[in-house]
């Protein structure tokens, strides 16, 4: 069943919106309609929780973000940079945003924080793009939207996929939290999911 949507902006600017809907919100919401439904018709929990998930790790904003929410690869160089130094990012070993031989960062960009060259180089493959010649391809919206779509479709991210927890007779809203980070913030994401998912229906 294709997405009202219509009925869809009016539900989702009272919740999760808080009731404010701001044009890039909707611009980014449509991107990944869009891109959902060269895949599939339905309007099911699969696609309510990338929906919470873009939500998330935009900051509610809908529109692809550098890690830290700067507004430029050097700016997020810096803040990484600041926090790493004073240990609180106490699970990274190696500063991965830092531009490597050939000038490039690979922090987080996107709906969801794709970091480090490798998943650049294995979401090139994926989505046929070219982010390894260019990053900064991430941060546009038909791209990033493609990247956070098929990442979860196929488990790239963690190697969790929408399929595991999200079917027929299945929605474990929390668990799914695993496709992209582990169980961090996962109830949060959780209530947003079941918010998109009420939106949708």
């Amino acid at each position: 069943m294709a997405v009202d949507r219509v009925r869809f902006f009016e539900r989702v600017r009272k919740n999760p919106c808080g009731g404010r809907l701001y044009g890039a919100q909707v611009t980014g919401m449509e991107a990944i309609l869009d891109h959902w439904g060269l895949h599939s018709k339905a309007a099911d929990s699969s696609l309510a929780y990338v929906l919470a998930t873009a939500f998330h790790e935009t900051a509610a904003t809908m529109q692809p973000v550098r890690e830290t929410l700067a507004k430029s690869d050097g700016e997020a160089v810096v803040r990484l940079d600041r926090a790493f130094a004073s240990g609180r990012l106490p699970t990274v070993k190696t500063p991965y945003w830092r531009p490597d031989g050939e000038g490039k960062s690979w922090l987080g960009r996107g709906f969801v924080q794709l970091t480090h060259r490798r998943n650049y180089e294995a979401m090139s493959d994926l989505t046929g793009e070219d982010l390894v010649t260019d990053p900064g391809l991430a941060m546009r919206i038909d791209i990033a939207a493609k990247i956070l779509i098929e990442g979860m479709r196929v488990g790239l991210f963690t190697g969790w996929r929408l399929g595991f927890f999200f079917g027929r007779d299945k929605a474990d809203w929390v668990g799914a939290r695993k496709i992209v980070n582990g169980t961090d913030r996962a109830e949060l994401v959780a209530g947003y999911g079941r918010a998109f998912a009420a939106a949708l229906g």
